[in-house]
């Protein structure tokens, strides 16, 4: 086992660990950065398999795993100004 298979098997255990708290997590605050630590995870194994397997398009997927990570979490604090922004105005919310 090369050390670039020790690596991806280590950030693919904590890829798991951080599935498990997507699913576990008590708030959705918790949801969104074990979110954000899956998608962040996911780019390391992509590149790191990308480097082991010598398979450059694997970069790209992990270029848009990346992107799409971003745009979760835009989506998300919007989401989450928009609920605080009618609970100070006392309106409810097309959530």
């Amino acid at each position: 086992m090369t050390l670039l298979d020790a690596v991806a098997t280590i950030l693919l255990v904590l890829l798991l660990l951080g599935l498990v708290r997507i699913w576990r997590g008590p708030a959705p605050a918790d949801r969104m950065l074990a979110s954000q630590l899956f998608g962040t995870t996911g780019v390391a194994l992509l590149l790191v398999l990308a480097e082991s397997q010598g398979q450059p398009a694997l970069r790209d997927v992990a270029l848009v795993l990346a992107l799409l990570a971003v745009l979760a979490t835009v989506a998300f604090v919007t989401r989450v100004l928009r609920i605080a922004r009618a609970d100070s105005a006392g309106e409810h919310p097309d959530v």
